[in-house]
Formats: C-alpha cells, structure tokens, sequence
C-alpha cells in the first residue's frame, strides 16, 4: 500500500532554513509526481510545491525563491529545501501523491518559524 512518511520538521528562527523529507513506499515513485502542502492554524491546507517525474518544479507565489524541491528516485524520496523561513511558514507539512485518482498523504511534519 501507498506510505508516505515525512521528517525534517521543527523550531526554527525567522530567516533560517529547513530542510523536509519524504519517504515514500508501495508505489512506482520514478513515474510519480509528487507535492507539498501545508497547513496552518485555522486555515486551509494549501499547495506549495510540485515536482514532475522528469524533475521540473512549480511553486506557489509564497514560497517562490525560497523554497527548493527535489526528488532522488534511488531513495524513493522527495526534499523540500526551505530557506529564509518566515513566521507565516508556520505549518503542518504534508506529502502528497496521487495514484488511480486517488490522493494519498502522509502524516505531515510541523514546522514553526518563531524567535
């Protein structure tokens, strides 16, 4: 069955950087898009970053020049490099793929972003 674990969160001052991971498991991961989302206190999750199988990426507006992902299909794993983290990064991150139109996530990882 689809796993997708995620790691990499915690407490981090304004400005500095994070560095996410997802494992994943029971599926194809190579022909796999793969994303990121978060969600913050009161609100609704929200779409950060995608990445294709061929390693092209997409990111929402927020996190444009900040964030980095990636992928490395010999681990089965995708990265999410965030630098210069703001207070409002606080969130729950989550993994998130989809196979036979279906969304699968992980358990998610908190970050929070506070002096």
């Amino acid at each position: 069955q689809v796993q997708l674990v995620e790691s990499g969160g915690g407490l981090v001052q304004p400005g500095g950087s994070l560095r996410l991971s997802c494992a994943a498991s029971g599926f194809t991961f190579s022909r796999s898009a793969m994303s990121w989302y978060r969600q913050a206190p009161g609100k609704q999750r929200e779409w950060v970053a995608l990445i294709f199988t061929d390693g092209k990426t997409r990111y929402a507006d927020s996190v444009k020049g900040r964030f980095t992902m990636s992928r490395d299909n010999t681990k089965n794993t995708v990265y999410l490099q965030m630098n210069s983290l703001k207070p409002e990064d606080t969130a729950i991150y989550y993994c998130q793929t989809q196979r036979d139109a279906s969304d699968y996530w992980g358990q998610g990882t908190q970050v929070t972003v506070s002096s």
